[in-house]
């Protein structure tokens, strides 16, 4: 397919979660950052796509409009994997990780998409002839810091019909706060975001197995201490990592590592699909679940429901619990309690909805 144009959009949504907004990230977060890719072929075909953006928009915006929209403009591509991987060469210069990927993450989804469009088909049949109507999703709450709120926020998501709760939050009270208001039947993990010691990590392992913690999420920092965690498993809680690793090849090293119990790639940071499917297939390799992270509700979480029709290993998806002032596309009408829906349309099979996007852009 010949590209004859790359376009980015920045699309910001407020949107309300019952907190104060703060605790995960430096500063507030309040909006949903939504850096779209279009992109248009010589027949007219259109595909679109979701950059990592959440703070990072405007950055990632430009590195997608600066370093690879004028090279991939005018150029054929019969092979989006190939494609990635000889971009990821071209840019190495400008980081492995972070804002680089995200920029080939979100151009990647698009280049699928589009090809999905060309052939008049849902884009999980690109890569895979297995069907499967839907898929389950947990809760992922956001941060609350609160040991009244957090609890209060866990039943609603049972009420609305999620059957799993993840939280973020980072002491164990806390946690044990939202164990007992829940009960011991709900499978309920945590997210601390990298934020604990080593040595705090082992002390609390106990008091977390006794909380029947379904898994720990990103525990110590850096992330990609892959010997350390290690040498964390086994203490009676399953141990989860992965939206802050990038590619394949550092998906590879964890899972030589021995690093987690479960991996957790984020199609709009990792590389896109042709790194998920990379990493679906370790994961096939080392028999190790994949938990995708993606709290998103554009493009991303699209992509994220079509990759795991090809993806045994993927058990359920996160779900971001906050309610957005609008929907850039229609994710609550595919939700039937904690199932979701696998779009069986063209391409992501979903249409955006306009009124939403000329009215939330920003750039």
């Amino acid at each position: 397919m010949i590209i004859r144009k790359v376009d980015t959009f920045i699309v910001e949504i407020p949107f309300h979660d019952g907190g104060k907004g703060q605790g995960i990230t430096p500063t507030a977060w309040r909006t949903l950052e939504n850096v779209l890719v279009r992109i248009e072929d010589d027949q007219g075909y259109v595909g679109w796509g979701e950059a990592f953006g959440y703070f990072t928009a405007d950055a990632t915006k430009s590195t997608i409009d600066r370093l690879i929209a004028p090279v991939l403009e005018g150029s054929t591509v019969e092979d989006i994997g190939a494609w990635n991987l000889k971009t990821q060469r071209q840019l190495h210069l400008f980081g492995r990780y972070g804002v680089t990927m995200f920029a080939i993450s979100g151009v990647d989804i698009a280049l699928w998409d589009l090809a999905a469009q060309r052939r008049g088909v849902p884009l999980h049949r690109l890569f895979t002839d297995k069907l499967r109507s839907h898929v389950p999703a947990y809760a992922s709450l956001v941060r609350y810091a609160d040991g009244d709120v957090a609890p209060a926020i866990c039943n609603q998501a049972l009420e609305m019909g999620f059957k799993d709760i993840k939280l973020h939050e980072v002491t164990l009270a806390e946690i044990a706060q939202c164990r007992q208001a829940i009960g011991y039947e709900v499978p309920l993990s945590t997210d601390v975001n990298c934020g604990w010691s080593i040595a705090d990590t082992r002390a609390w392992l106990p008091k977390l197995a006794e909380l029947q913690l379904a898994w720990l999420e990103e525990p110590i920092f850096p992330p990609e201490d892959f010997a350390t965690l290690n040498s964390l498993r086994g203490q009676g809680v399953s141990l989860s990592a992965g939206e802050n690793w990038c590619s394949a090849f550092q998906f590879e090293q964890a899972l030589k590592a021995g690093a987690v119990d479960s991996v957790q790639p984020s199609v709009t940071k990792v590389g896109g699909i042709s790194e998920c499917l990379r990493i679906a297939e370790l994961a096939r390799q080392y028999d190790t679940p994949v938990l995708p992270h993606c709290p998103y509700f554009g493009p991303g979480f699209l992509a994220t429901l079509h990759l795991a029709v090809a993806q045994e290993q993927v058990a359920q998806i996160e779900y971001l619990f906050v309610e957005p002032d609008a929907w850039l596309y229609d994710i609550q009408g595919m939700r039937q309690g904690h199932l979701f829906e696998i779009p069986q349309g063209v391409g992501l099979g979903q249409q955006m909805d306009q009124t939403v996007f000329d009215r939330f852009r920003r750039a």
